[in-house]
């Protein structure tokens, strides 16, 4: 009877061992299942006023699962993408101080985990307005072309916009990139005063000097004007110049627009006669160019009274 006993004990242990291990087998994969998602990334910590601002955060789902995100104490400047985890946005002068406590979490739908808090500092937008250039000429006549492009920059890196006052009627001014142009008529004969560009970068703004253009009459008797040259024979590097091809000769009305031109595709001319001009200063460049259509640079600007 004891014998008995001992193997009837021994044997009703082996099923309880059994489903012990049917239990683990199938516990493992829930485990596995219940692991966080894992965040990534440093946000920046400070970032200028009107300057832009953003971070993308990293994440894995060992089980590949989709993370959604969502965040806490957000600056009220920012967005906030729940999908993608991404913050960012311009904050203004108005914002400068420190945002504290931001918590970015992410969750799979079974778990979640977050970044480390973090601050983000807006700093004072630098007292440093936009920097604007330029010479316009001051005259043109009726019936030709004139153009002027200021040159800015701006030390904050912002995006400039332009202005104009007391624009002339005949031109046409370029807000993006304040460009003055336009082709007077011969009613627009006369004097346009007080123009004034300015450059702004939404915050701050830098102006030109006030400035006048004379629109000329065109002057119905004509002149001429005789040029001549050397040609070139050497290269800028100094080797046997053996393609030259021709001569472009620039001129105007002021030493500042010359937006006339004549192509001369003869290369062994040494002497030019230009006609049609009207009485008074004209001022004339001129360049060299090869048989590939290499330009090379201008020659001084000469000043010439045609009579």
């Amino acid at each position: 009877m004891h014998v008995f006993h001992v193997a009837g004990t021994v044997r009703s242990e082996r099923p309880a061992l059994r489903t012990l291990g049917v239990f683990a087998l199938l516990t493992a994969p829930w485990l596995a299942a219940s692991a966080a998602p894992v965040l990534s990334g440093s946000p920046a910590t400070s970032v200028i006023a009107a300057h832009y601002y953003s971070f993308q955060p990293g994440a894995t789902d060992s089980v590949g699962k989709k993370v959604t995100f969502s965040i806490t104490n957000k600056p009220s400047w920012a967005v906030f993408d729940i999908a993608s985890g991404r913050i960012a946005g311009t904050p203004l002068p108005s914002n400068v101080g420190t945002f504290s406590n931001i918590v970015i979490s992410g969750s799979d739908g079974t778990a979640s985990t977050h970044l480390a808090p973090f601050a983000i500092t807006v700093l004072p937008l630098p007292n440093n307005p936009p920097r604007i250039s330029g010479t316009p000429a001051t005259v043109v006549v009726a019936g030709h072309a004139y153009a002027f492009q200021p040159s800015v920059t701006d030390p904050n890196g912002l995006k400039i916009k332009f202005g104009i006052y007391r624009k002339p009627a005949w031109a046409a001014f370029d807000g993006n990139t304040g460009r003055l142009s336009g082709t007077p008529a011969a009613a627009n004969a006369g004097t346009y005063t007080n123009i004034v560009i300015a450059a702004y970068d939404g915050y701050m703004k830098a102006v030109l000097p006030a400035f006048s253009i004379v629109v000329q009459a065109a002057v119905s008797t004509t002149g001429t004007a005789t040029l001549s040259w050397t040609p070139p024979t050497v290269n800028t590097d100094g080797s046997v110049l053996g393609n030259l091809a021709g001569y472009h000769l620039y001129y105007g009305v002021s030493p500042d627009n010359l937006n006339e031109s004549v192509t001369l595709t003869n290369a062994g001319l040494t002497r030019y006669v230009l006609s049609g001009l009207a009485a008074q200063t004209w001022y004339f460049a001129m360049t060299a160019y090869n048989s590939i259509g290499l330009e090379s640079g201008r020659t001084s600007v000469e000043p010439l009274s045609v009579q």
